[in-house]
């Protein structure tokens, strides 16, 4: 294996590790929100705003229309049902 395969595999386990750390930050956001009588649907239309807008600030518009396009073809293809969900 090469060095630029190394790096690309060490880059792919560290975005991993980041993007679990993410969701269970979140989850646990998500529970204290739930908790505090907050509807799913009113906190994941804050989490989705917020998230868009700190995107949109960081990386502009085309980033947010992918993640945007990304995340629709998830839903379309069932990847969100809940017994499919795996973190």
């Amino acid at each position: 294996m090469g060095i630029g395969r190394q790096t690309a595999d060490m880059a792919a386990i560290i975005r991993e590790e980041k993007r679990l750390v993410a969701v269970e930050s979140l989850a646990e956001a998500w529970a204290e929100t739930v908790s505090a009588g907050i509807e799913p649907e009113i906190i994941a239309e804050a989490a989705l705003t917020t998230a868009l807008e700190e995107l949109h600030r960081a990386s502009g518009e085309e980033a947010v229309v992918a993640l945007l396009d990304r995340m629709r073809e998830r839903a379309v293809s069932g990847e969100f049902e809940a017994e499919r969900i795996h973190h």
